[in-house]
């Protein structure tokens, strides 16, 4: 019943568009209207030729009454986009009121995504454990180093994190793992003013942000990479990466996360919680 009712309106719609914006349509309904009009006029004038000689056989005259003069059609029919349009804008509360339009607008305030009842139960206090601590030489490799200069040197210290980010955070990891499939690791969490000043020092290939200017130095930013067979894989330029990194912004910005891959400078594994009031300035 109710994708006929959304049928009917969408066609009522395209009808309004077709007489309103194209002459060509008003010009074919104002032809339509006139024939009408004819045709009920010689209706109208046959039947008062059939009832013309029984009111001359009545006693008396009968003085004729003067037919009330019609208006052209044009002036009658040059309001029919403004009734059509009324119309249409009662058959959305029609619907509403007829299908019980209250259970209607209930639907729309819960939510059926499966991320929103996880993110729900994150903030009644369920709280998610960090993984375990990957081997150094993970981070060591040499395909990890032309990708992340010193990250050998990082800190991977969950317990430096601002607590609300690391639970969110984690939340991401384990949708990323439950959902897609993404095994993921920390590269970097909290960074210190002095590490952030030798990083920007190395060219804005590396970070444009100087110390205090980056939410890493508040704990409330992470670098996030793919682990594959124990391996880190963090280039873009792998398709099974790159993948992930899209799912890896999506489930992070469905929990209220930044993600950099939005950035004009992009950086897909980076995301942080932009809290009001800690940081004047973006990194």
């Amino acid at each position: 019943m109710l994708l006929m009712a959304i049928a009917l309106y969408f066609v009522l719609a395209c009808l309004i568009g077709w007489l309103v914006f194209f002459p060509a349509g008003r010009g074919m309904a104002m032809q339509a209207a006139a024939r009408m009009e004819s045709q009920l006029g010689a209706w109208l004038a046959g039947i008062k030729r059939m009832r013309a000689p029984a009111a001359r056989s009545t006693a008396g005259a009968v003085p004729a009454v003067p037919a009330t003069p019609r208006r052209p059609v044009q002036s009658a029919v040059r309001y029919w986009p403004w009734l059509l349009a009324a119309a249409l804008l009662a058959v959305p509360p029609a619907l509403v009121f007829l299908s019980g339009g209250s259970h209607m607008l209930d639907g729309y305030e819960v939510s059926t995504r499966e991320v929103n009842t996880q993110v729900a139960s994150l903030l009644q206090g369920e709280q998610l454990a960090p993984p375990a601590t990957l081997p150094p030489a993970v981070f060591a490799t040499a395909d990890v180093a032309v990708e992340r200069p010193l990250l050998r040197t990082a800190s991977r210290n969950w317990a430096l994190l601002d607590p609300e980010f690391t639970q969110r955070l984690l939340l991401v990891f384990k949708i990323m793992k439950e959902q897609h499939g993404y095994d993921m690791a920390i590269l970097e969490g909290y960074r210190s003013p002095e590490r952030q000043n030798a990083l920007a020092s190395m060219g804005s290939s590396v970070t444009n942000a100087g110390a205090w200017q980056s939410w890493h130095q508040h704990g409330l930013a992470a670098d996030c990479a793919f682990l594959r067979d124990g391996k880190l894989v963090i280039t873009e330029k792998d398709p099974w990466a790159m993948r992930g990194y899209e799912l890896y912004g999506q489930v992070a910005e469905s929990v209220g996360l930044t993600w950099g891959g939005r950035w004009k400078m992009m950086d897909f594994g980076h995301t942080e919680l932009r809290v009001p009031g800690v940081m004047k300035r973006k990194s």
